[in-house]
């Protein structure tokens, strides 16, 4: 039975979630951990994460493995926001912080943290029919959701979280009238790109996630923080929250720690949370909001489920898919050709698995390596492999993680004119992993984009047969594909060097 471990380092806590997932059964949570680590708090005034916070996030990351590999986890994706984004010493950060988990951390775009929020409150409490309003306020950063019928239609991050407002503009205990008046404004100032983008709704629902929700839907209701898991779905109108947000305004910090549901650590924030919480609504004309105990933890657990299950875990995921066109569309690749391209190579990397043994996953990045080899004909004709490297190494690719995208740039890097050497240091730098991958997948993408020539004059498809000496395609053929053959005849040599193997190219007919 599969398990998965989900860490969410966020510009406030930092979380933990252990998760076993069986198909067709509820996802059953081993453990669930949360420690407030105030990442936010220094990096959002002085740019750094200070030494005070980065040390309790390592011993608190270091409690997280002993709980993941005491569970047996085999997956594990941890990730940073806003404050690591932010952050001057984010490389010490990164360093540190692996070192601890016995994983690498990634930090995540807002676009990624938003995605990952989608869908882990879509697995939790799906809404299908429903145009829905998403809403997480975390400590650096705000993100708006639009869901229609479980599809994530759009998303914006804005710099709205608790920590860094309460950072900006609340040095006072209970906070001047000025201040609560700039802080309005300032919120409203950052909300606009947002409406614009999103629209202003209708939505049938609107729902918030994170702990400051939790915190305001908790003392609406008096939930008691210890019992906060009873807020789950529970709601409260927006009147009701402008009129929380106007009492806590007015209270100092030990009156705000005895509100139920909001606890010690949260007092010291909730005036700025509430406050975007209760602006955004009014911003979209809501009425009421619901709250979701799932956020990015759970959006990791569902993400990382379902990148190993299904059937046919070689091929890019639906959101995988969705991303990866639209940068090719972004940067003019020809579709047809593409689609082609990753066809082929999809058809040869199944064939061929016998020899390379890579996992399923690896076909994912070499399809989507083979929409984006011709990304940097944007730029310029000449080199354009180097250029394709740049734009998908330094673009937003959500659905895919750090690494993975790094992986699928060196395959558009190296899909023409020389391999990996030792005057590449980038490549050099890199794991193992990342290197055995790229080195097995490159002749594999070579041959795709050979064969795929033009859409009169292309392989239709290809099926490998494997001697101990040879390995044999069979290509069906859409017109006279000569060119394509004598393209995919120039890779045999390096085909041979990486399976060991001739390469013998042969037409089905």
């Amino acid at each position: 039975m599969p398990r998965y471990a989900a860490i969410d380092i966020g510009s406030n806590s930092t979380r933990l979630a252990v998760a076993e997932v069986n198909p067709g059964e509820p996802v059953k949570t081993l453990a669930a951990e949360r420690e407030v680590t105030r990442l936010g708090t220094s990096v959002f005034t002085e740019g750094v994460i200070s030494r005070d916070a980065m040390d309790l996030l390592v011993r608190t990351l270091t409690r997280f493995a002993a709980t993941y590999h005491r569970l047996g986890a085999t997956g594990v994706r941890a990730v940073a926001t806003s404050a690591v984004r932010d952050a001057r010493n984010q490389d010490e950060f990164l360093y540190r912080a692996g070192q601890a988990l016995g994983a690498p951390v990634e930090i995540i775009s807002g676009l990624e943290e938003s995605r990952l929020i989608h869908a882990g409150v879509h697995a939790a409490w799906p809404h299908p029919d429903e145009r829905v309003l998403l809403i997480d306020i975390g400590g650096g950063s705000a993100e708006v959701i639009v869901s229609n019928d479980g599809r994530l239609e759009s998303a914006i991050s804005r710099p709205l979280g608790a920590v860094r407002l309460t950072e900006m503009f609340l040095d006072a205990d209970p906070p001047a009238r000025e201040q609560r008046e700039r802080l309005a404004a300032y919120i409203d100032e950052k909300l606009a790109p947002a409406l614009k983008r999103t629209g202003p709704g209708p939505f049938d629902r609107a729902i918030a996630t994170s702990s400051t929700a939790a915190a305001v839907i908790s003392a609406l209701n008096k939930v008691p923080r210890k019992e906060r898991d009873r807020a789950d779905h529970l709601s409260a109108q927006t009147t009701d929250i402008a009129d929380l947000e106007n009492f806590l305004a007015k209270s100092s910090l030990a009156a705000r720690r005895k509100v139920p549901g909001i606890g010690p650590r949260r007092a010291e924030i909730i005036i700025a949370g509430v406050s975007v919480l209760h602006r955004i609504l009014k911003a979209y004309g809501q009425s009421e909001v619901f709250y979701s105990a799932a956020g990015v933890r759970d959006g990791i657990i569902a993400d990382l489920a379902d990148r190993r299950s299904g059937s046919d875990l070689t091929r890019m995921n639906r959101e995988q898919r969705n991303a990866v066109e639209a940068m090719a569309r972004r940067f003019a690749v020809d579709m047809k050709h593409a689609r082609q391209t990753a066809r082929l190579a999809n058809s040869l990397f199944v064939g061929l698995q016998p020899l390379h043994q890579l996992p399923p996953a690896a076909g994912r990045l070499l399809e989507a390596a083979a929409y984006l080899l011709d990304s940097g004909h944007y730029v310029s004709d000449m080199a354009h492999h180097k250029h394709s490297y740049y734009l998908v190494a330094n673009g937003d690719l959500p659905a895919f993680t750090n690494e993975e995208r790094l992986t699928i740039a060196l395959l558009c890097r190296f899909h023409r004119k020389s391999m990996p050497s030792a005057r590449h240091g980038f490549f050099q730098d890199l794991t193992a992993a990342v290197k055995k991958t790229v080195l097995w997948l490159v002749p594999i993408v070579r041959l795709a984009d050979s064969l795929a020539g033009s859409p009169d004059h292309h392989a239709e498809s290809a099926r490998v047969q494997i001697t101990p000496k040879t390995v044999t395609i069979l290509l069906e053929e859409e017109g006279d594909i000569n060119l394509e053959l004598w393209a995919g005849e120039r890779v045999a040599d390096l085909f041979q060097q990486i399976y060991g193997r001739d390469l013998a190219l042969q037409l089905a007919s």
